[in-house]
């Protein structure tokens, strides 16, 4: 229900901001200048509609911050290129005739304030141009929206992406301008979905380009050869219960996994986006079908050259790699290091500071 009063909101503020955005800069300063004060009033339901903007806009940002399918760059770029073409015009045309208008009417126009149109659009230029190119270069932010990186990460954990760290890149068309480094085994990398660039993933580098993966029982086998794997116990969170959880050693990174050993018929086959904790242990492993049987999750891929395979920490409750095939190197976003804010309302129904600063190995 929330979200879809953020989505009615969000569209309610395009019509409500263009609106806003053209009064204040062509029919509020002949009000204003036509009253001689610049205390004119606005008729009813042009200040109702003032009052609505800023409402409208805290949902805009909200559905941002959720949003998986949205180019942040494009729209940054787009928000630079409005905000200066806006400030371009009212220095080259507008401002003269206001300036006019004032003196037709014997005033100066340094009596009247200066339309908000005009003094968001020079506000805002700047703001976005400079996010813009931090954003494109630098860091980048970035929400996790499902379960397929617990333990490592969760469902509304928001991280900060190293933008550099393999590369420059031209921000909106994504061209590496500029080689600095790397991907190495086991770096969390959020990139673009290969079947659909607009979405953001995020997983785990398992194989570089030339290798051969084996996953077997969950467990992965490199080159023909085991990797570190340690089984901890057992994992419940409320949602999930009886899952396997163990630690895991690539490369230089040893984090933590989830896994359950189901026949792919089970329930691991599913692969659903998380654990719906509307329901209390509504994900819970099962291993009694296996009967040594082939696990849901079994494969043996080898990494074409310039590609790379991805795959979630949560071996049973992540659409990766072993389903939809590698990701290239041109659509690598960048590497995942830390988590700067948490807030999930289905799991703690308020932020979980605990996890702020939190290194991602």
């Amino acid at each position: 229900m929330f979200a879809q009063l953020l989505q009615v909101l969000s569209w309610l503020a395009i019509p409500v901001g263009i609106y806003c955005a053209i009064d204040s800069w062509w029919f509020r300063p002949k009000r204003v200048i036509a009253a001689g004060s610049a205390d004119a009033p606005d008729p009813p339901l042009v200040a109702l509609l003032y009052y609505a903007l800023p409402v409208l806009a805290i949902a805009v940002v909200m559905r941002l911050l959720s949003a998986e399918m949205l180019d942040f760059s494009l729209v940054l770029f787009s928000i630079a290129i409005v905000t200066g073409l806006i400030w371009s015009l009212d220095v080259l045309v507008f401002r003269d005739r206001r300036a006019r208008a004032a003196e037709a009417a014997g005033r100066k126009l340094t009596d009247f304030p200066e339309p908000g149109t005009i003094d968001y659009a020079r506000s805002f230029f700047p703001v976005a141009v400079i996010v813009l190119l931090a954003r494109a270069f630098i860091f980048e932010p970035f929400r996790i929206p499902s379960d397929s990186m617990m333990p490592t990460l969760l469902d509304g954990d928001f991280i900060v992406v190293n933008k550099f760290a393999y590369g420059l890149r031209l921000p909106v068309v994504n061209r590496k301008v500029v080689e600095i480094g790397a991907p190495e085994r086991g770096d969390v990398i959020v990139f673009r979905l290969p079947k659909d660039p607009r979405i953001n993933y995020i997983k785990r580098l398992v194989g570089l380009p030339g290798d051969t993966v084996r996953i077997e029982n969950d467990q992965l086998f490199i080159n023909g050869e085991a990797i570190g794997y340690e089984e901890l116990g057992r994992y419940n969170d409320g949602c999930y219960a009886n899952m396997r959880l163990a630690v895991e050693q690539l490369g230089e990174h040893r984090h933590q996994t989830l896994a359950c050993r189901t026949p792919a018929q089970g329930l691991a086959s599913l692969r659903v986006p998380s654990c719906d904790r509307n329901q209390p242990y509504s994900w819970i492993c099962d291993e009694t079908l296996m009967n040594d049987g082939v696990d849901s999750g079994d494969r043996v891929l080898e990494v074409p050259a310039g590609h790379y395979l991805m795959i979630g920490d949560n071996r049973d409750n992540s659409e990766d790699g072993r389903y939809w095939g590698f990701v290239p190197e041109a659509n690598l976003v960048g590497k995942a290091t830390r988590i700067w804010f948490n807030f999930d309302v289905k799991r703690s129904k308020w932020f979980n500071w605990s996890r702020v600063g939190t290194r991602i190995d």
